[in-house]
């Protein structure tokens, strides 16, 4: 893959997922105005309960994308083939697997344990039905979903996306139009939603892609025990992390007031916010860097690899900077009187997401042997261990930002030990790593940090000098990435791109 792909993709990515968080907090806000406290308490609970097992296609996703980029790499159609034949045929098994458990024992717990008032319960259960067939439907479209992105036509994935978006902001305006039960109307107009978005995943796959054909299927029992071999240790290492968060958000529960709870979660959804650029980014780079492996191209994905550290690094740090600079103004704004922690529990939660973010493509290396076993066990130990560490802190006296602290600490050494770890798998080179993607990710740290800390310091605090700051603090920063974080060949090539986006603007009007 051609590093003007990789960043026709990131652009792509980019401008989906601004668009898409704008029609987002716009459509819930016209949501909760319109369904009302209640109704949007009762869909909330529901749709949460549903989505429990979101987990189990998310590592299935992962573990799809890895042998159809694998076999891309390999130009092996008649593997690529048996690929796509064997992960539909296990999907649709999951899918109706999920529908029974959701129709079943998960029916149970809605009417024996959910807290719905009486005269909303008929209407609850309704949108119950209506989520767990919209449930199933996005688990048979991850096969689709991922082969399109193996194949990196990134801007269809995104194209689409969009367009979900928008069809799930029209159905929010229409909720002041309709006279029905609002929340049942909700819940099937996501129905057709999610039936219309499968529908099209699978149209446009079938028509462009040679292996994504229904009327052969082939079958692998020995590529199924590998997927299923893989998915095996990359749902340890999601459950290991579900645990850490999870886990360790009671034991704050138990041992502080809700105020603290409350702060903590503040902090996770604003790092999982600044995180979400460099995360579209490494969905780009996962294909690229698989198919390379499989091809044994060690140049390209070691150019991959460490290009790819620090773009995922600097997509974060750009919003990552600014946030940390004026976290009380940005969360004053959003929630008037967030909990006193936040502030500092979200800047550290930030911390957290930018040594995340220069592993992912790391993470990604690691999967392009498939060889998951010691990865994982090793990780997912550090990951269980922060509970037990923050645990200790927290008896002994601690404050509940330690809970950060030990998490910081942890993703360090996760850092280097990930690093040895893919040294092990595909031999990357270490010290290389750390003079061409540790040392400049270092540097932009001090020059785009140090100027914006002391503007910020010599100011005074209003809403019109914060804005100041932010503006400098992204400004610093995309200039310290551009000249000290990006070769000259990276330089010309987004020079390049962004001349020919301009041109083509310009033929259009």
């Amino acid at each position: 893959m051609s590093n003007k792909k990789i960043l026709k993709n990131t652009v792509s990515l980019y401008l989906r997922q601004i668009i898409i968080i704008l029609i987002t907090l716009y459509s819930m806000r016209v949501i909760l105005n319109e369904l009302g406290l209640e109704n949007y308490g009762i869909y909330s609970v529901v749709s949460g309960f549903v989505t429990l097992l979101a987990f189990l296609p998310g590592s299935m996703a992962s573990a799809t994308q890895r042998f159809f980029s694998f076999a891309l790499g390999e130009k092996n159609l008649p593997k690529l083939k048996k690929t796509f034949s064997v992960n539909l045929i296990m999907y649709a098994a999951i899918a109706l697997i999920a529908y029974m458990l959701l129709q079943t024992i998960g029916q149970w717990y809605i009417k024996e344990y959910l807290k719905i008032p009486d005269a909303r319960f008929n209407a609850a259960l309704e949108l119950y039905h209506y989520t767990s067939l919209s449930f199933v439907f996005s688990i048979f479209t991850a096969p689709f979903i991922a082969i399109l992105i193996a194949h990196e036509d990134m801007h269809l994935y995104a194209f689409i996306s969009v367009i979900d978006a928008v069809l799930k902001l029209a159905i929010a305006i229409s909720l002041a139009y309709v006279n029905y039960d609002l929340l049942v109307y909700y819940g099937l107009a996501l129905l057709l939603i999610s039936i219309f978005v499968a529908c099209t995943y699978i149209f446009i796959c079938i028509k462009k892609y040679a292996e994504c054909q229904l009327k052969k299927l082939y079958w692998s029992t020995s590529m199924l025990k590998e997927i299923l071999g893989f998915t095996t240790w990359t749902l340890l290492g999601q459950i290991s992390t579900v645990f850490r968060n999870q886990a360790v958000t009671v034991l704050i529960n138990q041992i502080f007031n809700p105020s603290v709870v409350a702060a903590r979660s503040v902090a996770l959804m604003v790092a999982s916010q600044a995180a979400v650029f460099s995360n579209n980014l490494n969905m780009g780079l996962y294909p690229p860097i698989i198919k390379s492996y499989a091809a044994n191209q060690k140049n390209e994905m070691m150019s991959l690899i460490f290009n790819g550290s620090k773009l995922t690094f600097f997509l974060t740090w750009v919003f990552a900077l600014p946030m940390m600079l004026e976290m009380e103004t940005i969360l004053t704004i959003w929630l008037k009187t967030p909990p006193p922690e936040a502030i500092l529990f979200t800047q550290l939660a930030i911390v957290e997401s930018l040594i995340l973010a220069i592993s992912m493509p790391l993470t990604t290396a690691a999967r392009a042997p498939g060889k998951m076993a010691l990865y994982e066990i090793t990780l997912g130990s550090i990951q269980i261990a922060i509970f037990f560490i923050s645990w200790l802190f927290l008896s002994l006296g601690y404050p509940a930002q330690w809970v950060f602290y030990v998490a910081i600490a942890a993703n360090i050494l996760m850092f280097q030990i990930r690093l040895l770890l893919v040294k092990y798998l595909v031999n990357i080179p270490i010290l290389p790593y750390y003079k061409k993607v540790v040392g400049p990710v270092l540097l932009i740290l001090i020059v785009s940090a140090l100027p914006s800390i002391f503007l910020s310091n010599n100011l005074p605090s209003n809403l019109y000098y914060s804005l100041v700051i932010i503006i400098f603090s992204v400004i610093s920063s995309i200039i310290a990435m551009y000249y000290l974080g990006l070769d000259q060949h990276w330089r010309k090539k987004i020079v390049n791109i962004l001349a020919s986006k301009f041109l083509k603007f310009r033929e259009t009007k």
